[in-house]
């Protein structure tokens, strides 16, 4: 479960607005509380990361790299956060989760998309989802976004 509050989900969008035609990424911070057998993800704040895939391959796919990734980290640590997921837009696609996106994420985060497109010549923000990975690695399931 995620705790995504609509001043963060509008960060986000700003984020895949921003990086239009491009994917945006960056990291999910907050803290995770235990409610009953599942964690609920408390998001806070978000820390935008470079996406360093290829130029060329960037409209539909993204890497954070590994020092980006204990940047992400240190920083939560600094803030007294946890990193509790990643974010990014899918341009011109569906707020859904790809083979690609599957392959390289891991379980026991959150991982929230933006589908961002163009409205009237101009790069709009759509559907903003939010997913958890399944412990086996074989599919993403969609997370409860509940509002407290």
């Amino acid at each position: 479960m995620i705790d995504l509050p609509l001043s963060i989900a509008k960060r986000v969008h700003a984020e895949g607005v921003l990086a239009f035609p491009n994917e945006c990424c960056g990291a999910l911070l907050g803290s995770v509380d235990a409610v009953g057998t599942q964690e609920l993800r408390h998001v806070v704040d978000i820390l935008a990361l470079p996406n360093t895939r290829e130029a060329e391959e960037q409209y539909h796919r993204f890497v954070i790299t590994p020092e980006d990734y204990l940047r992400a980290e240190q920083f939560a640590r600094t803030e007294g956060l946890d990193l509790v997921g990643f974010y990014h837009s899918h341009p011109n696609a569906p707020a859904r989760p790809s083979d690609y996106d599957r392959e390289h994420a891991w379980p026991n985060l959150s991982y929230v998309i933006v589908a961002t497109l163009l409205r009237d010549g101009k790069a709009a923000a759509g559907d903003v989802t939010s997913w958890e990975l399944s412990l086996d690695r074989s599919r993403f399931d969609a997370e409860e976004q509940v509002a407290l």
